[in-house]
C-alpha cells in the first residue's frame, strides 16, 4: 500500500537523462527551465521529401526553443535565402516557419529546391534536415492509337495501362463505361504495374470498354485512358467462318480449345533480382497464363516465410512482407501449377538499409571543468559515414575549441568552460539516405537550488516505506545531506537509503519516524536547505468482516464491515458484488458499517466485498451469499407497516441522546427505513420536524441535539407499500442552555444613500439561539483606516443603518450573536460599502473607428475609480443618426443605447445605416446611475450597396416594345451612379433565352425597350448601383402583344347584361390582345388588355397513342436520341471535354462568378492548355457528403448518363449539383448530376 501512496511524490521527480554519468540532470521544473540558458533545439520541421499542392500556399515548418529565444535564417540550394527580397515569402512571428504565397500569383515551380533552416542564439546554432520541396504533378495521358485486341478463346492476354508518370505516382484501377469496376479473379487480375492480365480469355471477356484510370491523390485528379476493345473468337464461330470460305474438298477446322500448361506472363525468364530497403514493404509478383487457370504458391529457398509479417494478395499472385529487415534477404520462388504441369521463377531479394540510429547523440549539460562525450552511432547497408558539424559548420572549419577532440563517431570534451557551449550536428549518410541529429553542449555554473516545496507534508502507513523528496539542481552537481529535526545530526546508517536524485528512503517507517527532516544541498557556489514533514499513520483494519450467509428467497440479509482506522484519516467504504458495482436497485441499502439487501431474489446470489479506502491505504474482505427457495406460502396480502412502539430515550447528554424502539408488524412487505421526527415544545409546540432516516434493519439511533430545546420524538416505519402511522411520542427531554454556536449568515453592507451604510443579516432560528435573550452585536469600521471598531447591540431586528458615512468607502463589518449565557464564536468579517453617488467625470478621449458601412468601433479612456463613486457597472454609449448624406434631410432623432459591462474601454456599434452622419457620447454607470456624458463625437459611415428599387412597373405593351417605370431605392445607402437592367425571353416550356444587360443613368425613372419580339414573354431583373456595388434586384415579367398585321381580329356579340365572356378555341402558350367595346347613345367606347394562354394539356377522352401529332413527336424524339448517341460516341472516342463551368453558368445569376475552393463552391477543372489539376471542391455533391456504402459498386448513380463526363485528355470532372431557384442564364441547359469522383476513390 505504501508504494501506491508515495507514487504521486515520485512523479514530480522526472528528469532529462543525458549521455554521460558525470553530466548534470536538469529537472523538468518550468520555473527553473525559464531561468537557465539553453542552446537552440529544433522541435518541429517539415519532412525531408516534401511534395506540396501547387494550388495552395507552401508552408515549410521550422520551430525551435532555446534561452534566449533563437532567431531563424534559411538557405536554398546551399546559399542564403533572403526572404525580405521576395514579397511572396513571409516568416511567421516568433517562428522560423516560412509561408510562400502561391494563391496570390506565385508559382510553385519557382520555389522548387532544397531548403534548410538554422535556429541560432548566443549559445549555438541548430539546423534542420535538408527539406526538398517539389510540387505535385498529374500529367496528361499520352495520346495513342489503340488497335482492337482480337484473341482466340483460351489464349492469354495482357492489356497495358502505361499511366503517365506523376508525383507522387498514381493509383491504377480498371473500370468500364458504366463506372463499374471490372471483376477480378484468379483468371483475370491487375498487376503491380497497372496492366490487366488474363491467364486465359473466355467469350464473356469480349467488350469494348476496358478503361484504365489513374488517380493522383495529391491533386485529387483522375485521368482516363481511352477504352480498349477486346474481341474473343470462340472455336465454334471460327469454324463456321472457315466453312463459309472453303470448299468441301478443302481441309479445314480450327482446333478446339486445348488445355495448356502454365507459363509466366510476369516476371519473364526464370530468375530476377529485387532490392528493397529495410523497414519498407516487400512486394513480389507472379502472374501466369494457362488453361485451366494456374494456381500460385510461394516458398523461400532455405528458410521459412516470416510469420506474422507475410500476407498474400491478388489471389496469391502477390507476396507481401511488411517491415523487411536484412534477415529477409534470400531467394523467393513462385510456382504456377495446373493439371498439365508447372513452372516457376526465382526472385533474389537483397535488403539494403538507409542509415538508422544505434546511439543518437543526446544533449549534454556540464559544469565548468567537467568532462563529457557526445556519441553518434548509426548502422545501414552499406555502412554509413559519420561527419560532425558545430553550430551548422563542418567541424573541420569551425572555430577551435581546446576542450574538444573528435574521434570518429565520438566527440570527447575535457575541462569545459562556459564558452564551450555549442550545438553539434551528427550526419550519418549512405547512398540510400541520411540522418541528421542536433545535440547541444550546455556549460552552466549555477548555485544549488532545491525544487521540493518547503514544509511539504509526507504521510505514510506504519511499517511501510517512506520516500522523502529533495529535488535539486546546481552546477557543479551539489552534494546532498539529510538531518532530522532542526538541530539534529546528519542521518547515516542502514536504516536509511540515500538516492542519487536526493530522495531519502526509510524502508520501514515507525511511529518515531514522525518529525521534521532537513535537506541540505551545497556546491562550490553556495548552499541551501529545505525542511519537510513526515507523519506515520496507523493502518486501516476490518475488525468485523462480513460472514457467509444462506437466506431464503424474498427475505432480507445484512453483511457487517466494521473498521478501525487512524483518527486523522477519513475512510470511504465501497461494496462490490462479484467484483463489480452493486446493482442500481433500491433494495440494496448501504449503511455506515453494513450492507442490507431487502426482498432477496435469486439474482442476488454471489460474492459481496467490502473495500475500505483512505488516502494512504486500502483493505477488503468478502463473503458469499447463497439464496435458497422459500417454503410454499398462502396468498400474501401486502400493506403498510404498523407504527413502531415502546420508544425509549437513553444515554442523555447535553448535545446527544440515544433513541430506541420496537418495529411494528411489517405486513408482508419488509421495512426499508425508519424516519425520526422531533417536536420543539419550547419554541414551536405542535410542529413536527424531520430529524433523520435510518435503514429498516436498525432500531436504535444516536441523535444530535441543540441546546435550549424541549425535545420529544416519534418514529415512522416505511416499506414498499408506504409509510406507517407515526408512533406515540417519546418522553420529553429539555436540553440545557448554552452560548450560541453560530452567528447570523448572509451579512452584507450596502448603502441606500450616499451618506449611510445599511448592515443586514439573516436572523437565527429559535432553536439556534441555544438560550434565552437572543441579541446581535453589530460592529463596523472603515477599511484601510486606523479606526477602532464601533459596535451596537440590537434585538429582534435583522438590519441596522449607520448614518454620516463618506460616499462609497469600504467598511469592515461583523455581526455576532449573543444570549443570556454569552457570545457566539468570533464572527468572520465581511467587506461592505457605504452608499453610492452619481459618477462625477465623463469618459475622455472618445475615438470612433468606422470599420464598414454598418459597423463602427468606439474607444474611450476609463474613468478614474475615485470619480466613479460607486461599483463600476460599465459604460453606456448613446448614439443617434443625424442625417442621411444622400438625402440631406434631417429626421427625427432616435437615440440608441449600448451598455458594455465591466471596465471595458471599447465597443462595437452594429446596425448603422450606410452613408449617414452619426453622433455619440459615452457615460460611466455605477449602481446609482449614469455620470455626465462625454462631448458628442461626430462620425460618418461610408457608402454601401443600395436596397432594391421601390417598385418596377411594365406598361404599354406593343408588338416590339415595353415601357418600364421604377422608383428609386428606399435606402440608397450612398450616391446612385446608375441602374442595371437585365432581361431575357422565356419560351413556352419556361426555358430562358439569351440575357441582355443595359446600364441606365441614375436620374432616369422610366425606359422604353424597343426591337423586342412580338407575342413573347420577357423576364426583367432590375437593381440600383452605387460606387460600392450593386444592390439587391427586383424582378418582373411582361409579354409583348401579337402581330395584329398577321392575325385578323375576331369579333363576338355579347348580351349587354352580361359582365363576362368565355373565349374558346385559343392556341395554348400564345399571347392574345383582347378588346371590349360598348356602343350606346353616347357613342362607342372600348378598352384593351393582353393575356397569355397556358401550356397544352392532354385530353382524358382521347387515346393519344392514336393521334398523329403524338406519333410524329415520338419519331422526332427517337431521331434526336439516335443523333445524340452518334455524337456522344464520336466525342468519347476522341476524349471529349465537358467543362463543369459552362453548365453551372447556364442557370447562375449573371452576377455570380465561379468561386474558389475555400468559398465552398465549385469551379471548372481545367482546359487542355493549362493542365491544372481537378479542384478538391468538385469531389463531393452539394451537401459535401458521399456515403461510402453507396459508392462501392457502381458510379452510375453519380452521373446523368452511362458514359459519364471526361475531359479531352481523359481527366474526370466532378460536377456540382444542388436544388436552387432558377436565376437568369445564358442558355437553357439543365443542371448537372453529383460528382462520381468519390465513388471512384472508394474502389482503390
Amino acid at each position: 500500500m505504501m508504494k501506491n501512496s508515495i507514487s504521486a511524490s515520485k512523479a514530480s521527480l522526472v528528469f532529462f537523462l543525458y549521455q554521460m554519468i558525470s553530466a548534470l540532470d536538469v529537472p523538468l521544473d518550468s520555473k527553473l527551465l525559464e531561468e537557465l540558458s539553453q542552446p537552440p533545439t529544433i522541435t518541429q520541421q517539415s519532412p525531408k521529401d516534401y511534395i506540396v499542392d501547387p494550388r495552395e500556399n507552401i508552408v515549410i515548418q521550422c520551430e525551435a526553443k532555446g534561452k534566449p529565444p533563437p532567431s531563424f535564417s534559411w538557405t536554398r540550394n546551399g546559399t542564403h535565402f533572403d526572404i525580405d527580397k521576395d514579397e511572396q515569402v513571409t516568416m511567421k512571428p516568433n517562428s522560423g516557419t516560412l509561408v510562400i504565397n502561391i494563391m496570390n500569383g506565385g508559382k510553385a515551380e519557382a520555389y522548387e529546391g532544397v531548403y534548410q533552416c538554422t535556429a541560432r542564439n548566443e549559445r549555438g546554432a541548430a539546423i534542420s534536415n535538408n527539406i526538398v520541396i517539389r510540387p505535385s504533378r498529374s500529367p496528361l495521358w499520352t495520346k495513342e492509337k489503340l488497335e482492337p485486341n482480337q484473341v482466340r478463346e483460351g489464349d492469354s492476354l495482357v492489356l497495358h495501362c502505361r499511366p503517365p508518370v506523376g508525383l507522387p505516382p498514381p493509383i491504377i484501377f480498371w473500370m468500364d463505361n458504366a463506372f463499374q469496376r471490372l471483376p477480378q479473379s484468379e483468371r483475370v487480375s491487375q498487376g503491380l504495374n497497372g496492366d490487366l492480365y488474363f491467364s486465359n480469355v473466355q467469350p464473356e471477356d469480349t467488350r469494348e470498354d476496358y478503361i484504365c484510370y489513374a488517380r493522383f491523390n495529391h491533386t485529387q485528379t483522375i485521368q482516363q485512358k481511352q477504352p480498349i476493345s477486346v474481341k474473343v473468337f470462340s472455336m465454334d464461330s471460327l469454324n463456321d467462318t472457315i466453312a463459309a470460305n472453303l470448299s468441301d474438298t478443302d481441309i479445314y477446322g480450327a482446333k478446339p480449345v486445348t488445355e495448356r500448361p502454365p507459363i509466366l506472363l510476369t516476371p519473364t525468364g526464370t530468375t530476377s533480382n529485387k532490392v528493397e530497403l529495410r523497414g519498407n514493404v516487400l512486394l513480389l509478383e507472379c502472374i501466369a497464363a494457362g488453361l485451366p487457370t494456374p494456381v500460385i504458391r510461394w516458398i523461400k529457398e532455405g528458410g521459412e516465410l516470416p510469420a506474422n509479417r507475410t500476407f498474400f494478395e491478388n489471389f496469391k499472385k502477390t507476396l507481401k512482407i511488411i517491415d523487411v529487415s536484412e534477415a529477409d534477404s534470400g531467394n523467393y520462388k513462385c510456382i504456377a501449377r495446373n493439371i498439365l504441369g508447372s513452372t516457376h521463377h526465382v526472385i533474389s531479394v537483397t535488403v539494403k538499409a538507409a542509415p538508422y540510429w544505434i546511439t543518437a547523440p543526446r544533449n549534454l549539460v556540464l559544469s565548468p571543468g567537467e568532462d563529457g562525450t557526445l556519441i553518434c552511432r548509426a548502422n545501414g547497408n552499406p555502412k554509413p559515414s559519420i561527419s560532425w558539424l558545430a553550430n551548422g559548420v563542418p567541424i573541420a572549419i569551425a572555430p577551435e575549441d581546446p576542450s574538444r577532440k573528435v574521434d570518429g563517431d565520438t566527440i570527447i570534451f575535457s575541462a569545459v568552460q562556459e564558452r564551450s557551449s555549442a550545438v553539434y550536428q551528427c550526419n550519418a549518410s549512405n547512398e540510400y539516405g541520411y540522418l541528421l541529429a542536433n545535440a547541444f553542449v550546455n556549460v552552466l555554473a549555477e548555485p544549488p537550488r532545491i525544487l521540493t516545496p518547503a514544509n511539504k507534508l509526507y504521510q505514510v502507513i506504519l511499517d511501510s516505506p517512506a520516500l522523502i523528496d529533495c529535488a535539486y539542481f546546481g552546477s557543479p552537481k551539489p552534494e546532498i545531506e539529510w538531518f532530522k529535526g532542526v538541530k539534529g545530526s546528519i542521518l547515516r546508517g542502514n536504516e536509511y537509503v540515500f538516492h542519487d536524485n536526493g530522495t531519502l528512503e526509510i524502508p520501514v517507517a515507525q511511529k518515531d519516524s514522525t518529525g521534521t527532516y532537513t535537506c541540505v544541498a551545497r556546491n562550490e557556489l553556495g548552499k541551501i536547505q529545505n525542511e519537510v514533514q513526515l507523519e506515520v499513520k496507523d493502518p486501516t483494519m476490518i475488525i468485523k468482516q462480513p460472514e457467509y450467509k444462506v437466506i431464503q428467497r424474498y427475505g432480507h440479509v445484512s453483511f457487517e464491515c466494521i473498521i478501525k482506522h487512524d483518527s486523522t484519516l477519513i475512510p470511504t467504504v465501497i461494496w462490490l458484488k462479484d467484483n463489480d458495482e452493486l446493482p442500481d436497485d433500491e433494495r440494496f441499502l448501504v449503511g455506515k458499517d453494513n450492507l442490507t439487501i431487502m426482498n432477496v431474489t435469486d439474482k442476488d446470489d454471489g460474492t459481496y466485498t467490502c473495500i475500505v479506502n483512505t488516502t494512504l491505504d486500502s483493505v477488503s474482505a468478502s463473503a458469499v451469499l447463497t439464496v435458497v427457495a422459500a417454503p410454499p406460502t398462502p396468498a400474501i396480502i401486502y400493506a403498510r407497516p404498523n407504527p413502531p412502539f415502546d420508544l425509549e430515550l437513553t444515554g442523555q447528554l447535553e448535545r446527544s441522546i440515544e433513541l430506541s424502539w420496537i418495529p411494528g408488524d411489517e405486513n408482508n412487505s419488509p421495512i426499508t427505513s425508519f424516519v425520526i421526527e422531533y417536536e420543539d415544545g419550547l419554541h414551536e409546540p405542535g410542529v413536527w420536524h424531520y430529524q433523520t432516516e435510518v435503514p429498516g434493519s436498525q432500531t436504535t439511533v444516536q441523535l444530535k441535539l441543540s441546546p435550549y430545546v424541549n425535545y420529544s420524538f416519534r418514529v415512522i416505519a416505511v416499506n414498499e407499500i408506504g409509510r406507517s402511522q407515526p408512533s406515540e411520542p417519546s418522553e420529553q427531554y429539555l436540553t440545557k442552555s448554552a452560548n450560541p454556536d453560530e452567528n447570523p449568515s448572509n451579512v452584507q453592507g450596502i448603502g441606500s444613500e450616499p451618506d449611510n451604510l445599511v448592515i443586514t443579516w439573516e436572523s437565527l432560528k429559535g432553536f439556534q439561539s441555544n438560550g434565552p435573550g437572543l441579541q446581535y452585536k453589530v460592529s463596523w469600521r472603515q477599511k484601510d483606516v486606523d479606526d477602532e471598531w464601533t459596535s451596537v447591540v440590537v434585538a429582534n431586528v435583522s438590519k441596522y443603518i449607520v448614518s454620516g458615512t463618506p460616499t462609497f468607502v469600504p467598511y469592515e463589518i461583523k455581526v455576532q450573536a449573543l444570549n443570556d449565557l454569552g457570545y457566539a464564536p468570533e464572527p468572520s468579517e465581511v467587506i461592505g460599502h457605504s452608499g453610492e453617488d452619481l459618477p462625477m467625470v465623463a469618459p475622455g478621449n472618445v475615438q470612433v473607428h468606422v470599420i464598414n458601412s454598418t459597423l463602427a468601433k468606439v474607444h474611450w479612456d476609463p474613468v478614474p475609480l475615485k470619480s466613479v463613486r460607486g461599483h463600476l457597472q460599465g459604460y453606456k454609449v448613446y448614439y443617434w443618426k443625424v442625417q442621411s448624406l444622400s438625402r440631406r434631410s434631417k429626421r427625427h432623432i432616435e437615440k440608441k443605447i449600448l451598455t458594455f459591462r465591466g471596465n471595458k474601454t471599447f465597443g462595437m456599434l452594429p446596425g448603422l445605416e450606410p452613408y449617414s452622419s452619426y453622433k455619440l457620447n459615452v457615460r460611466v454607470v455605477n449602481g446609482k446611475g449614469e455620470g455626465p456624458a462625454s462631448p458628442d463625437r461626430v462620425f460618418k459611415t461610408p457608402e454601401g450597396v443600395p436596397s432594391s428599387p421601390s417598385f418596377l412597373k411594365i406598361t404599354n405593351p406593343t408588338l416590339d416594345s415595353l415601357t418600364l417605370e421604377w422608383g428609386s431605392p428606399t435606402h440608397p445607402n450612398g450616391v446612385l451612379i446608375s441602374y442595371i437592367l437585365k432581361f431575357q425571353p422565356i419560351n413556352n416550356t419556361h426555358e430562358l433565352g439569351p440575357l441582355v444587360e443595359i446600364r441606365i443613368p441614375a436620374n432616369e425613372s422610366s425606359l422604353i425597350l424597343k426591337n423586342l419580339n412580338y407575342s413573347t414573354r420577357y423576364k426583367f431583373y432590375f437593381n440600383a448601383q452605387t460606387s460600392v456595388g450593386s444592390g439587391s434586384q427586383i424582378t418582373e415579367e411582361a409579354v409583348t402583344i401579337m402581330d395584329e398585321g398577321k392575325e385578323d381580329w375576331k369579333k363576338e356579340i355579347v348580351n349587354g347584361s352580361r359582365s363576362f365572356f368565355v373565349l374558346k378555341g385559343l392556341t395554348p402558350g400564345t399571347a392574345y390582345k383582347v378588346r371590349v367595346g360598348a356602343e350606346g347613345l353616347s357613342g362607342f367606347r372600348s378598352s384593351e388588355d393582353v393575356f397569355e394562354t397556358g401550356p397544352a394539356m392532354a385530353s382524358r377522352q382521347v387515346d393519344i397513342a392514336t393521334q398523329g401529332w403524338f406519333i410524329g413527336l415520338m419519331c422526332a424524339v427517337a431521331l434526336l436520341i439516335l443523333i445524340l448517341l452518334i455524337v456522344c460516341f464520336i466525342r468519347r472516342n476522341k476524349g471529349g471535354k465537358y467543362p463543369v463551368k459552362e453548365k453551372e453558368d447556364a442557370h447562375a445569376d449573371p452576377e455570380i462568378q465561379p468561386m474558389k475552393e475555400d468559398d465552398g463552391t465549385f469551379g471548372e477543372y481545367s482546359d487542355a492548355e493549362d493542365h491544372k489539376p481537378l479542384k478538391k471542391g468538385s469531389r463531393t455533391p452539394s451537401d459535401r457528403t458521399v456515403k461510402k456504402e453507396d459508392s462501392d459498386d457502381s458510379l452510375v448513380d453519380y452521373g446523368e448518363g452511362v458514359n459519364g463526363q471526361f475531359n479531352e485528355d481523359g481527366s474526370f470532372i466532378g460536377q456540382y449539383s444542388g436544388k436552387k431557384e432558377k436565376e437568369p442564364a445564358e442558355g437553357n441547359e439543365s443542371s448537372e448530376a453529383p460528382s462520381p469522383v468519390n465513388a471512384m476513390n472508394s474502389f482503390v
